[in-house]
């Protein structure tokens, strides 16, 4: 299916505005970071992320781990009414683990907080280059248990806990269950996650899968722009881990999952064979494929509002279903 206008003009504007950030030296980043930020907290990007329901509850605060000095920091999302305890979900952002912030994904939180009659807890994990694999997978890890750990704190349910995240926060959801199902394999505690709800998630860092050659450019993400993000992410670290490539783990005994995948979208393969390999490891799973999107659809609630709000809806009902 043709490619909606407005994303088109996404798309030729990021080509205007030049280089992504995927393409930079490391020590460029930083900077590059904080001007697609201000672009996007500016009343363009406001308008392009969409306005959250005003009934939703939003609160900043931190939650305790040894990693990060004064906590990392969250956005919690409460709807206007819910169960008590409340079912709790865990958002990871997108960005290529390298840009994104909790503003980019606040439409996105709010609605399925407000749709699902959940508390919606929404994760600022460190960024690389400052901070490289598997440091990103280690924080969300970090925030999941801590939930876990002091649910009174806020409410929840850590019986009724589920993560969800979109592209990178994707990859880093499912790369959560697979931490917490290893520490159980090894005697350890961890939290049990019932349910994960990945977004066009990336799942290999070191093969090129077939999508990335049909579909080389799009509107929000590139080919070339996952292997740069890859690259910033990875280091010197091996991409074939598991918690880099969840595609190569054994994925035996995860929650299960609901997969999104968009039509055009060099990531599209990446999903689509995770599908497959839950599948082949009894993880029950549900994949839709979205026709006519591209990359980005939640992070786009103002500019595809029908996409993003089909999305939410079956992001959503599977998790009140889990």
């Amino acid at each position: 299916m043709r490619l909606p206008l407005g994303l088109r003009v996404v798309g030729t504007t990021r080509r205007w505005l030049g280089r992504s950030v995927a393409h930079l030296d490391p020590a460029d980043v930083p900077a590059a970071r904080a001007a697609v930020l201000r672009l996007q907290h500016g009343p363009l990007g406001r308008a392009v992320i969409g306005t959250p329901p005003r009934d939703v509850v939003v609160e900043e605060t931190t939650l305790p781990t040894d990693a990060v000095p004064g906590g990392l920091g969250v956005r919690v999302y409460r709807p206007p009414s819910c169960d008590a305890p409340a079912p709790v979900v865990v958002n990871f952002h997108g960005g290529g683990f390298v840009q994104g912030d909790l503003d980019q994904s606040e439409w996105f939180c709010a609605h399925v907080a407000r749709e699902a009659a959940a508390v919606v807890v929404s994760v600022d994990y460190r960024l690389a280059p400052e901070h490289r694999f598997p440091v990103a997978a280690q924080d969300c890890y970090d925030a999941v248990a801590a939930l876990a750990a002091d649910p009174g704190r806020f409410g929840i349910d850590p019986a009724r806990l589920a993560v969800m995240g979109d592209s990178a926060g994707g990859n880093l959801a499912t790369v959560v269950c697979l931490m917490a199902r290893d520490r159980r394999r090894d005697g350890l505690d961890a939290p049990a996650i019932a349910a994960q709800a990945l977004v066009y998630p990336g799942v290999e860092m070191v093969d090129v899968l077939p999508s990335e050659h049909e579909i080389p450019v799009a509107p929000i993400l590139s080919a070339a722009d996952i292997r740069g993000f890859h690259a910033l992410y990875l280091g010197d670290a091996d991409g074939r881990h598991p918690y880099a490539s969840p595609l190569r783990a054994d994925l035996t005994g995860l929650p299960p999952a609901l997969v999104q995948t968009a039509d055009h979208d060099p990531l599209r393969d990446h999903g689509e064979r995770y599908v497959i390999a839950l599948d082949a490891a009894d993880v029950p799973v549900r994949h839709t494929r979205y026709l006519g999107a591209a990359h980005g659809y939640v992070a786009t609630g103002g500019l595809t509002p029908r996409t993003s709000r089909q999305a939410v809806a079956e992001i959503t009902a599977f998790l009140r279903a889990m």
